[in-house]
């Protein structure tokens, strides 16, 4: 397979993993250390059977470059060196160089003090040697500037220090993943549980996040994860982690979409409820101008401006009782919902 061969099916061009790059790397050093040439392009198999080809920069016999194409997708670490240096041993070993993280928490499935390695690259880097020698050998990657791409990630928070991960489950990257957001949710999830943390506090975009932080400032950074629409895996996941509380911090669009009992609340894939906002707002015996608010149209900001220009925030807060009601159904956690304004600022209500 070409680098550049494969697109989604919105016509946006795939990428390659951290994982996938880090193979290439790892062989290219070993074919390098092996032969004492390295070479100028190698090919690697991908967990799903394709192969694909890259080219190599060689740094020296047993040193070499493979560069991050990622695709169409806005990824920190498009454009990334990845680096490997292959040394004999006397048994296979990875190591985190500079710009490559090191694991200092439990919960991601690999021992503190590891290199950030995921599984499945792993797997990938010893198969693509395997293509080379059955002698065991050593393999450092270095990320040049991998410390400060790492600030664009959830890494500090997951307790990677020192870089980059090298991850990937299928080798390569679709732009716009949902699927690799979602892993990144179950993933801080996970993280926050193995700490030990009670506690997980689910916030949809950063302005939640921060009013989120703001509102409980004694909970360690660990148990604040940013949901985007994954709200009900979120749920799940720390209920089966065997946690006990969440707190729910949003905006009226999100909430009113989980009062509906809708858990996953991306605008394509669900719309606000009009006759919801119109059903709390006749319940919170609320004026004609907010009842009409809610029936003349689909969106959940008109609503909530209705109402605080009207100062008639029974509404916001029996959304929040509802869409508490939901998570509880859905999870069985013991969760609070809290509805903050749409700059962040405020607390308007809660349940």
């Amino acid at each position: 397979m070409s680098r550049s061969d494969a697109t989604t099916r919105g016509g946006l061009r795939t990428g390659w993993t951290t994982g996938t790059c880090a193979s290439a790397a790892a062989k290219a050093a070993t074919i390098g250390l092996a032969s004492g040439l390295g070479p100028m392009k190698v090919e690697v198999g991908l967990p799903g059977g394709d192969r694909v080809s890259f080219p190599v920069e060689v740094e020296a016999a047993n040193r070499c470059v493979v560069v991050k194409d990622a695709g169409d997708d806005p990824d920190c670490t498009d454009g990334a060196r990845m680096t490997a240096t292959a040394e004999w041993s006397e048994r296979f070993e990875l190591r985190a160089g500079d710009g490559v993280g090191t694991v200092t928490k439990p919960g991601l499935g690999l021992p503190v003090g590891a290199p950030a390695i995921n599984p499945v690259p792993r797997r990938m880097i010893r198969a693509a040697v395997a293509e080379v020698t059955d002698r065991p050998v050593v393999l450092t990657f270095e990320v040049p500037g991998g410390e400060d791409m790492a600030t664009k990630t959830t890494n500090a928070r997951l307790g990677i220090v020192g870089g980059i991960s090298i991850l990937g489950t299928t080798g390569i990257v679709r732009p716009f993943s949902t699927a690799a957001y979602r892993a990144s949710v179950v993933q801080q999830v996970d993280v926050a549980a193995a700490q030990g943390e009670g506690t997980i506090v689910l916030c949809t975009g950063s302005r939640s996040e921060q009013a989120a932080q703001r509102l409980l400032p004694d909970l360690d950074e660990v148990c604040f994860v940013e949901v985007g629409d994954f709200t009900g895996i979120a749920l799940r996941r720390a209920a089966a982690a065997g946690m006990d509380n969440a707190v729910f911090v949003g905006m009226a669009g999100k909430i009113t979409k989980l009062a509906a009992g809708v858990m996953m609340t991306h605008f394509h894939r669900s719309t606000v409820d009009g006759n919801l906002m119109a059903e709390v707002a006749r319940e919170a015996a609320a004026p004609d101008t907010v009842v009409d608010a809610a029936s003349a149209t689909a969106t959940a900001r008109h609503f909530f401006e209705a109402c605080v220009a009207g100062d008639v925030i029974e509404p916001l807060r029996l959304l929040c009782e509802r869409a508490r009601n939901s998570c509880r159904g859905h999870s069985g956690l013991d969760i609070e919902v809290v509805m903050v304004d749409f700059d962040g600022d405020r607390v308007v209500a809660r349940a």
